[in-house]
């Protein structure tokens, strides 16, 4: 009956504790959003659509390298190793603050052998041995009743700490894959202009070569030859820095994926297609379409459970104890029922006087909230000044692709021009010349124009999430086919 009333008072009392939370639940704070993205869609583009950006998004540019280069920087990047080490310490802190939930059970074994004096104040008694040996077996434990919800807010704090470090990985992989997709596109734009600079630097030398002939047959100048040479080595000097830039991008990507001394071979940028802008969708969507926002909220999330944390600490504090075990002088003994020992205890701890250090302690556990709140609106503020960005970029840069197309027709036709009439002796060596100089840099507008596109197209898919969705927990970073390690939500254990 004894056992029973206790066990019956423990339920009463577990019971009680489950049913009771100090501090505040979490709820998302509202937010104003505005309705749609539409007054900073370019013209033609889709203000919505029902097909998703893939989360492997870098495979719409339909470059079987830069899959290649994306899937090694997420698989080798350090920075990506390292944010799955941090994600795999906040694991182990979640599963250890649970388990302060749950009773200790340790197992204790112990032996002594001792003699008693036979001179002490204590006469020993005529037939007491005067050695005696002691030996003892017992399980113990010792357990905080959650009364208050302390262990349980403690818990909520590290789970959503865990989930925050879950986002911060897959900000990692979504800049990494960015990073590498926008250097991949400076690499190729530099090939494009190198091909260009050798074409110029071919017509340069065509053009001084005919110069010099027309000046052994006394038609043109010293100083046409001279202009002529110095417009060639002008060109070769573009050259070689478009060369140097194409090297220092190369170890940049070598360095990003985790190949060091990666080589590249030479390619194109104006082969490459650029893909349709993917539909922003609804302003309100982009809080969950994007891991940076929803790893602000899981920080505040935090913040907002250990304020329970630290007002409960304010209350007392109730523990129970505990130990079953046996005791004998013979070692086969201890099992025996006679041998039998057990202990209960119960304990309670109230805060009387602190002067204010745990006031002071919840206050500032307050503080952070408030800290972490802001750090959540300016996350989302940021999200829509990027969106707005890369819609705008995207915008100018479409337009302008076209009066840059115009700009090198028309570069080209005064280039065939100037070069028959110069040829014809109609016009001076200047009027082609600048001709000349004019195509060039129409020629290389238009394609540091087309990588300006193709990256701000890189930045909107950021800008929208890159197609990322909350995964099961358990996910892991993957090289290639999606933006590694999705975050999942963690069951919350007991609340």
């Amino acid at each position: 009956m004894r056992w029973r009333r206790l066990a019956a008072a423990g339920t009463v009392v577990l019971a009680a504790a489950g049913c009771t939370v100090v501090g505040p639940d979490y709820r998302r704070p509202e937010q104003p959003l505005p309705e749609r993205f539409v007054d900073v869609l370019p013209a033609g583009a889709p203000e919505s659509g029902d097909a998703a950006l893939p989360a492997d998004w870098w495979t719409l540019y339909r470059d079987p390298q830069l899959d290649a280069l994306v899937a090694a920087t997420l698989a080798r990047n350090a920075d990506v190793r390292l944010a799955i080490a941090r994600v795999e310490e906040a694991e182990a802190a979640l599963r250890e603050a649970w388990a302060v939930l749950v009773p200790q059970v340790d197992f204790g074994a112990g032996g002594s052998r001792s003699r008693v004096s036979t001179l002490g104040a204590q006469p020993v008694p005529a037939g007491v041995p005067l050695v005696r040996n002691d030996r003892r077996i017992a399980l113990s434990t010792a357990f905080e009743i959650d009364f208050w919800g302390k262990l349980r807010r403690g818990a909520e704090a590290i789970d959503a700490q865990l989930m925050a470090s879950r986002y911060a990985r897959d900000v990692v992989a979504l800049g990494l894959a960015g990073a590498a997709t926008q250097s991949w596109f400076a690499l190729r734009s530099l090939d494009a202009q190198i091909a260009v600079s050798r074409e110029s630097l071919a017509a340069n030398l065509e053009t001084l070569e005919l110069i010099r002939a027309r000046a052994r047959g006394g038609v043109a100048s010293d100083l046409e030859v001279s202009q002529a040479e110095a417009a060639h080595a002008v060109a070769a000097l573009q050259l070689n820095e478009l060369q140097r830039q194409r090297g220092s991008i190369e170890r940049q990507l070598g360095v990003l994926s985790g190949q060091p001394g990666l080589s590249v071979p030479a390619g194109d940028l104006r082969a490459m297609p650029v893909p349709p802008l993917p539909p922003p969708g609804l302003p309100s969507t982009l809080l969950d379409r994007r891991p940076d926002i929803r790893q602000a909220e899981a920080i505040l999330q935090a913040a907002n459970a250990r304020i329970g944390v630290a007002r409960a600490a304010m209350l007392p504090t109730i523990s129970l104890t505990g130990s079953f075990g046996g005791q004998s002088a013979e070692l086969s003994d201890l099992l025996a029922s006679g041998a039998r020992i057990w202990s209960l205890g119960f304990g309670l701890t109230l805060p009387v006087f602190d002067a204010g250090r745990l006031q002071a302690r919840a206050e500032q556990a307050e503080a952070r909230e408030r800290q972490a709140l802001a750090g959540y609106q300016k996350s989302i503020e940021t999200a829509f000044r990027e969106v707005g960005d890369a819609l705008g970029n995207s915008e100018r840069s479409i337009a302008a692709e076209a009066d840059l197309q115009r700009r090198l027709d028309a570069a080209r036709n005064g280039t065939r021009l100037a070069r028959a009439r110069y040829e014809t002796g109609y016009s001076g060596y200047l009027d082609l010349l600048y001709a000349l100089r004019t195509q060039n840099d129409a020629e290389l507008a238009l394609i540091r124009n087309r990588q300006a596109r193709l990256s701000y197209s890189v930045d909107l898919m950021k800008a929208l999430g890159g197609g990322w969705t909350p995964q099961p927990a358990g996910s892991k970073p993957q090289a290639g086919g999606s933006v590694p390690g999705s975050a999942g939500a963690t069951a919350a254990r007991g609340r």
